[in-house]
């Protein structure tokens, strides 16, 4: 619910809590260092996290590096590969074989987007299902529809997390994922059912959207648009999960200046939900912590360890 206090006392409305993305990344990134510590000190095992990157995209390279600087802070071992953008199929169709085969490498990772000569669902279905950390091959899209199981793709993972934190049980909550991608919307689904929510797809084609996000207990914001989920769109007290990662050039004293906003109009959202993630500093910083925490996952499942028994 929306918080009281003196806001409330004085006629100014209600903000809604707002859910530290940092914080929880934080905390989730601990629990995996202490588990690769574990594994180490126990079975003698360092997880293994190998990305590629394919050409010299900017955005791609700030991510990489993200990565890399992570997953060494938790104890893990990071493995890159860099190659030219004019890279083709086969050759990194190759790079990816080798790397399914190295016994140090638990976790694979190519960072997309990749370019136009590679078609990236040939390129994501070659990884070994077991090291396909992002969760987004055929065989593990497949196991979370059909079973619940398989590894989750790591932003709607993040997005769960962050629900059983700040939305208490989940239960028969009503939930809506705005967002239909195999990357975020789908998966997402398949985890809020697992839940035992009551779960509504939307999209950018839905009649009466509005209408549909006034429904919502839960509403997930993965529409790729930015600020198109306004406030008045809000049920009273909902939790809101933007997902959306939007830059945007908004004017300013000293001329345009761009920034990032998700896909709800957080400033007037804020006054309605009763928990919201901010853009930045929500999701995003999940999305890597649930990356190591999946490495983790894939290694202990390669030697058959169980992850949970590691942190004690």
């Amino acid at each position: 619910m929306p918080e009281s206090g003196p806001g409330a006392a004085s006629g100014t409305p209600p903000r809604a809590r707002i859910i530290d993305g940092r914080a929880a990344a934080a905390g989730v990134r601990a629990e995996v260092s202490r588990q690769v510590a574990a594994l180490a000190a126990r079975h003698g095992i360092t997880p293994g996290l190998a990305v590629i990157l394919v050409g010299d995209n900017a955005a791609s390279e700030i991510y990489v590096r993200n990565k890399r600087r992570q997953t060494r802070e938790v104890g893990m071992r990071s493995f890159e590969t860099r190659l030219a953008a004019s890279t083709s199929q086969a050759e990194l169709l190759g790079h990816i074989a080798r790397l399914n085969d190295d016994a140090t490498v638990h976790g694979i990772l190519v960072q997309l987007p990749l370019p136009r000569q590679i078609d990236e669902r040939v390129i994501i279905d070659a990884i070994a299902p077991g090291k396909d950390v992002d969760g987004f091959s055929v065989i593990n899209t497949g196991l979370l529809a059909a079973r619940g199981t398989g590894m989750i793709p790591c932003t709607p993972l993040g997005c769960l997390l962050l629900l059983k934190q700040h939305g208490g049980d989940l239960n028969g909550q009503r939930a809506l994922v705005v967002g239909r991608s195999n990357i975020v919307g789908k998966p997402m689904v398949q985890l809020l059912l697992r839940e035992n929510c009551t779960v509504t797809v939307a999209h950018s084609r839905t009649r009466e959207l509005a209408d549909e996000c006034r429904r919502a207990d839960i509403l997930i914001a993965a529409i790729g648009r930015p600020q198109m989920i306004k406030g008045d769109w809000i049920r009273p007290g909902a939790i809101v999960i933007d997902v959306g990662i939007n830059r945007q050039s908004l004017p300013s004293p000293a001329g345009p200046r761009e920034m990032l906003v998700g896909d709800v109009d957080f400033d007037a959202a804020v006054r309605v939900a009763g928990a919201i993630t901010p853009v930045p500093g929500g999701v995003g910083p999940m999305t890597i912590a649930c990356l190591l925490r999946n490495t983790v996952t894939a290694a202990c499942a390669r030697h058959g360890i169980d992850p949970g028994g590691l942190s004690g």
